[in-house]
């Protein structure tokens, strides 16, 4: 089943990345600034009300199906529904009533025009996300990852052929958001037509308030704070980039080159990590509920590795491509410039996503708040300090010491937390040191290829070399350790025979 969701998810973040090259290349950085800071702002309110409460409506329909308890089951579905709209619906009337009082919340007064747009959708997606949570507590992936699909594809479809006839940037940006618009209602009808049709059904939530109120909201503030975060940075990143000597311009053209264009190269083991994340959750929660400690210890450990499996295969390519990937992706040089400068940051990115999932699922929501809180406020002090001197990749080293921070508070949680203890550091380690002749190979290799062959097919050749390398170089490293156990065996047994 993960392999499918996986397979689903790359898909769709495949199109994803279409899409972003079609609306850059049609509205342009500037209009990709203005569209990706209101998305931003957007996130803040989704988050209130449809971040939390889907995990924690899959962790706990985990542990009433543990309990064989069907009715806490319905009661739990009908309990977030509720308070999901509790908060939504105020939301949405405040925020579209006073619309003329919104310019604050934007470092561009063009935003607020998109903005009302995209929260024509915010009711049907917090609800959406509700269902989501339900499906994921069910492991009903497949459901799930398709329906996604579908409003990936509709938002795509949609909105090139909108974007198509943009009159300017701020047209581009407002035909951009009534994609996500009619993507999201779209997502909203297909999974709750699914949720009837699987017999799924609303009951009185009654008892079901207040432990889901106490599992969510810790992760809404953690996840509301990122979203704070962002759009605090959206705010803060443009006016210090204009104290470093900027126009304001200029500000959202580079703002937009990261947050449109490079950031989501960057973000690629996402796609992977969170499918794993996604199928992984209710399993965790099964068995630290039923204290199958050997069986949590096992899917910890896979998970570990495989994450950072992930993010060291990357690292080396977008370190040796990522100039020529932004410019052939995108038509920008500064994106791949961001690319292949700020890629050391995917292993302590992935690693920080895929342990924060799991001290969720643990039931360590609220350490996973104070762990966010330590690398948000390093992230903030960076962009604070750093963009009049080194410009954009201010933001860049924040968020890599963000990532770094949380990661090494999570993984440190997660060690105490666990009974058996994961032992995973030793392959992190070793999956680095390959990172290092994979490189170096790549560096020789590709400039030479180039010379007799067009870009993409230098790269796949050279691609192929470099994984090949990792290949052996893993291979080699297992055998070894093999060997060098057996010898401890062979000693061992030695020792035991002499003795008798």
């Amino acid at each position: 089943m993960a392999g499918v969701v996986t397979a689903l998810s790359i898909c769709e973040r495949g199109l994803g990345f279409l899409y972003r090259i079609i609306l850059s290349r049609t509205i342009g950085s500037e209009g990709m600034g203005i569209y990706q800071l209101t998305l931003s702002v957007f996130a803040v309110f989704i988050t209130l009300t449809s971040s939390g409460i889907p995990i924690t409506v899959s962790r706990l329909l985990a542990k009433y199906k543990a309990k064989q308890n069907l009715r806490a089951q319905r009661q739990t579905v009908s309990a977030a529904i509720c308070l999901t709209l509790i908060f939504a619906l105020p939301i949405f009337l405040l925020l579209y009533l006073g619309h003329g009082y919104l310019d604050f919340l934007f470092s561009d007064e063009r935003c607020t025009q998109v903005f009302l747009i995209l929260m024509y959708g915010f009711v049907f997606t917090s609800v959406y996300a509700v269902v989501r949570g339900s499906f994921w507590g069910n492991k009903q992936f497949l459901a799930y990852s398709v329906i996604e699909f579908i409003e990936e594809t509709v938002m795509i479809s949609v909105g090139s052929i909108l974007i198509l006839h943009a009159t300017d940037v701020v047209d581009g940006a407002r035909r951009a958001a009534f994609a996500v618009v009619i993507s999201y209602i779209t997502s909203f009808t297909v999974a709750m037509i699914y949720f009837f049709v699987k017999g799924g059904k609303f009951v009185n939530p009654h008892g079901q308030f207040k432990p889901l109120l106490a599992s969510a909201m810790p992760i809404t503030a953690m996840r509301t704070s990122t979203s704070l975060i962002n759009s605090l940075v959206s705010i803060l990143l443009p006016a210090r980039l204009v104290l470093g000597g900027m126009t304001m311009s200029e500000a959202m053209s580079e703002y937009g080159v990261v947050l449109g264009m490079a950031i989501p190269i960057l973000y690629t083991p996402a796609t992977v990590i969170g499918s794993i994340a996604l199928v992984l959750t209710p399993e965790l929660s099964d068995s630290f509920y039923r204290g199958q400690h050997e069986r949590l210890k096992n899917n910890l450990e896979k998970a570990l590795q495989v994450t950072a499996l992930i993010a060291c295969t990357l690292i080396p390519v977008f370190f040796v491509f990522g100039e020529d990937m932004g410019f052939l992706l995108f038509s920008s040089v500064r994106s791949g410039e961001i690319i292949k400068n700020c890629c050391i940051m995917l292993l302590p990115m992935t690693l920080n996503m895929i342990s924060t999932s799991m001290l969720n699922s643990l039931g360590c929501e609220r350490h996973t708040l104070i762990n966010f809180t330590c690398g948000a406020v390093a992230m903030l002090l960076c962009v604070w300090l750093l963009p009049p001197y080194i410009g954009i990749y201010g933001l860049c080293v924040g968020q890599f010491f963000d990532h770094l921070i949380c990661s090494v508070l999570n993984l440190r949680l997660l060690h105490k937390k666990c009974v058996r203890k994961p032992k995973y550091l030793g392959f992190v380690l070793k999956m680095l040191l390959i990172t290092l002749p994979e490189g170096a190979l790549g560096l020789f290799l590709y400039p030479l290829l180039t010379q007799i062959m067009n870009v993409w097919l230098a790269m796949i050749v050279c691609s192929v070399a470099m994984l090949s390398v990792q290949a052996l170089l893993l291979w080699a490293t297992q055998t070894h350790k093999e060997f060098i156990s057996g010898q401890m065996n062979i000693k061992v047994s030695l020792k035991t025979a002499k003795s008798v």
